[in-house]
């Protein structure tokens, strides 16, 4: 499991939001070093002035308490032994060790601060020159503070750089997005707009030269196409010379004709197979379509009447397909099937782990060596001898190429009973 982000605008956001925290950790370090603590030093400094004024002229520690009582009413500070000073707030003050150990190097002796809040803060020091004595000292303007407003500012000043954050990756990976959605099309053989160029110097960069790099790959599909097309047309003319010519032979020459018509049909076929190839439907529109009722048909079409291919139909939502592809690839995997077993030959459509409709096709030949069902896949490649060596070696290619233009798979297995399996897997939605 990886816990740091890999997309751009995660780790954007979780660099801002660290640059953020080394901020604060720094700004609160830098203001307790050169604020609070300086701050705190000088109150304590005030504090023993306070006190050696109190005990200037005292020689034995003793107090009058009418000095007391003038003392107090003058400067608000008050002297008093520890069982009056418990009474008075002593006991629910706070013992405050950092405060005690400044205080006493600064009486010179050891000395103890408490400090108390209620309806005034309290400091209660007992100083060296009086340890049977506790002065009490109240301070306005150094209450303790009540820290939310800084701790929503904080958190007020965190949303809104991660904000910020979101919408400078937001904006930068929009013309990053469109362009991935832009060369996924191209890859399943679909030529969107040109984009639009936005963003930054570089980005538009990367926009420009993929524009080009789209427009020139359709260039290459059109012509390609069209030098299909022509190909195509200029073979099927002599093709048709020949067939007419075969049909004028006498028919001592019957047997010399039959063979002439046979090839005829096996080159017209590959002439199919090299447009099909070519073409794989790619004006054919995606729409959503029961892929039970389509595969329905294909087993219904292609079943020869002597031969049995079962269906068996499983729970599958309407998914998007471009239909006349989708026919075709399942139909090149049946007629397969029956070219390569007298067996029964088995069609099934499931759901696999909610994200796939399946469609398997399974017959019960010979197989397939596993090294080499990759290397069918790839244009004009036939396969092992076992399983024949007919056709141009393009009907696999073309089934993958459409099942890629669907954003599916397509993989074979040999089975354990024996038999090869073809299963494509389609997405639900895409």
């Amino acid at each position: 499991m990886k816990i740091l982000p890999r997309s751009a605008f995660g780790q954007t956001v979780l660099l801002i939001g660290f640059l953020l925290l080394i901020n604060q950790v720094v700004s609160y370090v830098s203001i307790a070093l050169y604020i609070i603590q300086p701050n705190f030093k000088q109150i304590n400094e005030l504090l023993a002035k306070q006190v050696r004024v109190v005990f200037i002229d005292i020689k034995d520690a003793e107090l009058s308490p009418a000095m007391a009582e003038a003392f107090h009413r003058e400067t608000g500070i008050g002297v008093y032994r520890e069982q009056d000073a418990m009474r008075l707030g002593l006991a629910e003050a706070v013992y405050v060790e950092f405060r005690s150990a400044q205080m006493s190097d600064l009486l010179d002796g050891p000395a103890e601060v408490r400090i108390s809040q209620g309806d005034e803060y309290l400091f209660w020091i007992r100083p060296p020159q009086a340890p049977n004595l506790w002065v009490k000292i109240p301070l306005t303007g150094i209450e303790e503070s009540d820290f939310s407003p800084l701790i929503f500012f904080l958190v007020i000043l965190g949303v809104l750089s991660v904000a910020g954050g979101w919408l400078f990756v937001r904006n930068l990976n929009r013309p990053l997005r469109a362009l991935q959605f832009a060369a996924e099309d191209v890859g399943r053989g679909e030529f969107p707009e040109p984009l639009k160029e936005q963003g930054t110097t570089e980005i538009m960069a990367v926009t420009q030269a993929f524009n080009h790099m789209s427009k020139g790959i359709k260039q290459l599909e059109d012509d390609r196409n069209l030098l299909m097309a022509g190909i195509s047309h200029d073979l099927r003319t002599p093709l048709t010379r020949i067939r007419l010519s075969a049909e004028m032979m006498s028919q001592e020459d019957d047997f010399l004709k039959e063979g002439i018509e046979s090839d005829i049909d096996d080159m017209n076929a590959i002439i199919d197979q090299f447009i099909d190839y070519i073409r794989h439907d790619s004006k054919d529109k995606a729409e959503m379509v029961d892929l039970n009722v389509l595969v329905d048909d294909v087993v219904q079409a292609e079943t020869p009447t002597d031969r049995v291919v079962k269906f068996k139909a499983g729970e599958i939502p309407q998914i998007p397909l471009r239909y006349v592809a989708m026919k075709r690839v399942i139909a090149n995997l049946i007629q397969n099937a029956i070219r390569y077993t007298d067996d029964e030959i088995s069609v099934e459509t499931f759901l696999e782990n909610k994200r796939f409709a399946c469609v398997t096709v399974s017959d019960k030949g010979t197989g397939i060596p596993e090294a080499e069902m990759e290397r069918l896949f790839q244009p004009f490649t036939q396969g092992d001898k076992a399983r024949g060596t007919e056709g141009s070696g393009l009907g696999l290619a073309i089934i993958k190429r459409i099942v890629d233009t669907h954003g599916g798979k397509v993989k074979l297995s040999n089975l354990e009973t024996g038999g090869l399996q073809a299963k494509v897997l389609l997405p639900l939605a895409h």
